[in-house]
């Protein structure tokens, strides 16, 4: 599964292409429009995303704002081997963010939250926390980025996936 966040409302191409490849794409929030989510095309189809600070009705364009109303605060999605928990992480203060999101979602085997565009992969416990970076181009500090998640039974891997920066297609919001 591809997993990013802080698009925007641009959506860098070749994290577009890199979604096309897995079976499911899951975004953290700050999404910007519904064109991004529109052009995530994961194989099986099946596109999980949540509300982030800006995603509100008033930063979005009138005909594209009821798509928020189909969005919520937080998703549990039940993979093989464990709980994904999925976040934008705005709602957590930034000191002690991934200590917090443990103790919220202790259950999980692992923890998405987007919001400080900065990649992360923190194995060092569990549950594990894992921002994915910016997937678009405001704030990607190096690069657009993203997590591909292999979720099998008794095993998941990480791929973390960072591109050089470059203009991408989609309007800002």
């Amino acid at each position: 599964m591809a997993i990013l966040a802080d698009t925007h409302g641009c959506l860098d191409a070749r994290v577009e292409a890199l979604v096309a490849t897995c079976d499911l794409a899951v975004h953290g929030g700050d999404i910007g429009n519904a064109e991004v989510l529109q052009r995530l095309r994961p194989r099986q189809g099946r596109v999980i995303a949540v509300i982030g600070n800006n995603d509100l009705p008033r930063k979005w364009l009138p005909e594209q704002a009821q798509v928020l109303d189909g969005l919520r605060e937080h998703e549990n999605l039940m993979l093989p081997g464990g709980t994904l928990a999925v976040i934008h992480g705005h709602q957590l203060a930034a000191r002690n963010r991934h200590e917090r999101l443990r103790r919220r979602f202790p259950q999980a085997r692992a923890i998405v939250y987007g919001h400080s565009h900065r990649l992360i992969a923190d194995r060092d416990a569990e549950p594990w926390v894992l921002n994915p970076g910016a997937a678009g181009r405001a704030r990607t500090f190096g690069g657009p980025s993203c997590i591909v998640l292999d979720a099998a039974e008794h095993r998941w891997s990480l791929r973390i996936e960072r591109f050089e920066p470059l203009t991408c297609h989609g309007r800002s919001s």
